[in-house]
């Protein structure tokens, strides 16, 4: 196909309740959305998973935003053919800015499977029609307030607990959680706030018998992640590190990690999160599919590529209501513990125009020379 303009959405939702990690709290999310209008295809959407500040990565908002306009969609809209599988080698010579690339991407995706009638799930070659659904819950004010929370959570049907976790709020935020609720499915998230000076702390946390904890050292140091998987049961698991196929092949290879969290957003799109799903499931480790407050565009999405075969713990995968009172598409729903995959053609989700007039705060439209 090829794309005669591309258009730029800035939206601002708030969130239900502040979220916080150890970079940060977020209380609304200010987000992205690209649209690409082929010549010769239905218009397709896209999100672009990055946050308003560049806390979790070097990218944010509002260098997306510049990206897109002056370097990626320019080089989309020169090529005279695009195609899902040629958009990263088509942007390849600008460097990073995977969260911008991957918005496109997706972008495309959607456009072209709507021009296929195919969905999604069935271009990746999902394998099932749902996946159970876990929450992601913020760090939270007590402890107390923390154990109330999950259990609210746990009364929603969630399959999974994921806690944010920083130095200071770890060992007993945890202890509450198993004292409360026993075994449930639990996993911690550190976002990269550990040292390995910290490992005698970490390895307080293998008597809970955790799935595992998430990116607890620095996002660029796989050899001291490698030496941390050995002095820890608890199952290491990389997030901000795998940035690539390439990474994650590494990281399999050095030990670095035992679980991988693919986001398709990070790894510049879901080509290369098939990838890296394939490389993991070809080596035996598990995979699941992260999250970063996504609209339901980028939810939509999410499930489909949490419907791969590798993909066998529950993901970040939340319904809409877990972070907005009104998304800005028909709202994802959990059933019993579930989210239902998209099965029609393209993502299966698009904006609903008065919502998303509602929250846009500014839209910019390329076009083609």
């Amino acid at each position: 196909m090829r794309i005669d303009a591309v258009e730029v959405h800035r939206v601002r939702l708030p969130l239900v309740s502040p979220f916080t990690t150890s970079f940060g709290t977020q209380e609304e999310r200010v987000a992205l959305l690209v649209r690409v209008v082929p010549a010769d295809a239905p218009a397709g959407w896209g999100e672009c998973v990055a946050l308003a500040d560049p806390f979790y990565s070097s990218e944010h908002v509002a260098g997306a935003q510049v990206v897109i306009r002056d370097y990626l969609a320019p080089l989309l809209m020169a090529a005279p053919d695009v195609h899902p599988q040629t958009v990263a080698v088509l942007l390849e010579h600008v460097v990073g800015h995977r969260m911008a690339k991957a918005a496109l991407e997706m972008a495309v995706l959607d456009a072209e499977l709507r021009e296929l009638g195919q969905s999604f799930a069935t271009w990746l070659g999902a394998t099932r029609t749902r996946v159970p659904s876990g929450v992601s819950v913020g760090i939270q004010a007590s402890i107390p307030q923390l154990v109330d929370q999950v259990g609210e959570y746990l009364d929603q049907g969630y399959v999974r607990i994921k806690i944010k976790i920083r130095p200071g709020w770890d060992v007993e935020p945890v202890a509450a959680l198993r004292e409360a609720y026993g075994d449930i499915p639990l996993q911690v998230d550190a976002n990269s706030a550990y040292t390995l000076a910290d490992a005698a702390t970490l390895r307080e946390l293998d008597r809970f018998g955790l799935l595992l904890i998430e990116q607890p050292l620095y996002e660029d140091d796989l050899r001291l992640h490698a030496r941390l998987t050995e002095l820890l049961e608890t199952p290491v698991c990389l997030d901000e590190s795998v940035v690539s196929a390439r990474a994650a092949a590494d990281a399999i290879a050095l030990g670095a990690t035992r679980v991988i969290n693919i986001k398709p957003g990070r790894v510049g799109g879901h080509v290369e999160a098939r990838r890296i799903h394939d490389i993991a499931l070809a080596n035996g480790m598990p995979v699941w599919c992260g999250g970063m407050l996504e609209t339901g565009i980028g939810r939509a999405a999410n499930a489909a590529l949490a419907a791969l075969p590798g993909f066998t713990l529950p993901g970040d995968i939340s319904a809409s209501d877990r972070f907005y009172r009104r998304d800005i598409t028909e709202p994802v729903r959990m059933v019993d513990g579930w989210i239902e995959v998209p099965d029609r053609p393209g993502l299966g989700a698009e904006p609903l125009e008065d919502v998303l007039a509602e929250v846009t705060e500014d839209v910019e439209v390329l076009r083609a020379h």
